[in-house]
Order: structure tokens, then C-alpha cells, then sequence
């Protein structure tokens, strides 16, 4: 099946306006609006992320000009990292909102970012030493 070579864009694909590194955050900034909740948005980020972005810096989605900031999540709720944003990509997301606030959930996982996940987790506490038994001869 062929392209059509003239076709309208879905109302619901949103180009970013701006993307900067700011407070240790990584803030994509969308167009003013209301996003409604569940309901499914493509997010294009159009700019280029700033050099001076840390890979572990949290991804927040800002609106117009707006300063509250939303995270911008994997589909199993974890925070989504600098690490898997790229320039010039589409992203599908759910707006899920709260009696306080919101964010925007990803439908599936970011391209290519590492897993962050601790290989065990001890609490804080450091392993106890390990004791030899008795060798009989």
C-alpha cells in the first residue's frame, strides 16, 4: 500500500515548541492547550536536546507557558530519563490525570535506554562477613 501523497495530520500530534535543560530536568514544551485525560497524544520532539543534558536528568512536559511541570512516564509508571528521548522522534502518549495534577504516559518504551535497575538492594546495610566453617582433617 502506497502513501497518499496529500493527507491532513491527526488533531492530536503535537510538535514541541522548545526543548531545554533546566534545574537538572530535561522540559519538552508543548503548545498552549488542554490535554485531556485518556486521551492518546503524539508527541514530536522537534528541537535539539542541549549538549549540557545528563543522561539520568527526568523528562517533563511543560505547556505554553506554563511552569507546572508533568513528567513524562514509561507505561509502567517509572520516570522516563534524557537517556531515552531522541530529537526528531514521535512518541504516543496517554494524559493521565489526578485531583492534583497529571503526566503523560508512554504506550509503549523508549528506544534504546538503558536499564537503570540495581542489581539487588540491601537497605543500607552492609553484607555481614563471610564466615569459613570448621575444616576437619
Amino acid at each position: 500500500m502506497s502513501c497518499k501523497p496529500v493527507c491532513k495530520l491527526c488533531p492530536n500530534l503535537v510538535i514541541s515548541q522548545a526543548v531545554t535543560f533546566t534545574g537538572g530536568n530535561l522540559e519538552i514544551n508543548l503548545p498552549a492547550g488542554s490535554y485531556n485525560d485518556c486521551e492518546k497524544y503524539c508527541i514530536v520532539v522537534a528541537q535539539a536536546i542541549p549538549d549540557t543534558t545528563t543522561i539520568n536528568a527526568p523528562v517533563y512536559i511543560t505547556i505554553g507557558t506554563g511552569t507546572t511541570l508533568y513528567p513524562l512516564t514509561r507505561r509502567n509508571c517509572a520516570q522516563v530519563t534524557a537517556a531515552g528521548i531522541r530529537t526528531r522522534t514521535r512518541y504516543a502518549t496517554c494524559v493521565s490525570t489526578s485531583a492534583t495534577g497529571g503526566s503523560f504516559r508512554m504506550l509503549g518504551n523508549p528506544c534504546c535506554a538503558p536499564s537503570n535497575n540495581l542489581a539487588s538492594i540491601d537497605g543500607g546495610a552492609a553484607p555481614a562477613p563471610a564466615t569459613r566453617g570448621a575444616v576437619s582433617k
